[in-house]
């Protein structure tokens, strides 16, 4: 199975968040990523067989044990060089329940990110945090033959530039599918990134998983970091 299939313990799905654009006047690049990944998975995954889908992930998704061994020797039936998976893995998902959970948190929070980075910085944050989910679990899994897929990694970039950014925001959740709740940003992200700490001391990694948690973690602390580094600029620039 692939790796980040959306089966991780949903606890919420955010809804809505109470903090409005300030610089630009629509989240362009937010609903083009959101888009371009409902597309390509009506492409690749919901009208194919479980065969093409396994094959689309592991040529397009990050596979850690052709990524050590790419450098050394030719990995055969590769149809893009391995490296470019870093970026291509991110657009795939493995079914409704992991696209549909990695699109709600980019529509809730991404289009706040987008206004403080403005648009071409923004794809390059958004990439990069997804560089650095799928880096994180490639350093910790380095044999894992199961490919990683989903944009959970830059989703998670999102969520901890969010969290920096907008502490006292507040942001309607649904918790266990049934429960409504306002709550700060600071509580609902920063309990969801204790998670996945939680879920990372409690799994068996040396077994093979379902959940890319150290994708997760490896996302939100570059998207943590990233943001802190320019946080005055971002400031200066929405507080225009």
């Amino acid at each position: 199975h692939p790796l980040g299939t959306g089966k991780d313990p949903v606890v919420f799905v955010p809804l809505h968040d109470d903090t409005p654009l300030k610089v630009i006047r629509f989240q362009f690049v937010t609903i083009t990523i959101i888009a371009g990944n409902i597309l390509i998975f009506l492409m690749t995954g919901v009208f194919q067989s479980e065969t093409m889908l396994a094959g689309v992930a592991t040529s397009f998704g990050v596979v850690p044990s052709d990524l050590t061994t790419a450098f050394s020797q030719n990995i055969p039936y590769s149809p893009i060089p391995e490296p470019l998976t870093f970026l291509t893995y991110m657009f795939l998902h493995a079914g409704w329940l992991h696209l549909i959970s990695n699109m709600l948190f980019l529509w809730v929070f991404a289009d706040n990110i987008e206004d403080a980075f403005g648009y071409f910085a923004f794809v390059l944050f958004y990439l990069l945090c997804g560089i650095a989910g799928a880096l994180a679990h490639v350093l910790m899994s380095p044999a894992s033959t199961a490919p990683l897929i989903g944009a959970s990694a830059a989703v998670s970039g999102v969520i901890g530039a969010y969290m920096l950014l907008y502490p006292r925001a507040r942001v309607w959740i649904l918790l266990f599918f049934r429960i409504p709740l306002r709550i700060s940003a600071i509580w609902v992200l920063g309990g969801w990134f204790l998670l996945q700490i939680f879920s990372v001391l409690t799994t068996d990694q040396s077994a093979e998983v379902e959940v890319a948690w150290w994708a997760h973690i490896g996302g939100f602390v570059a998207g943590l970091a990233i943001t802190f580094l320019l946080r005055s600029r971002l400031l200066v620039r929405t507080s225009r």
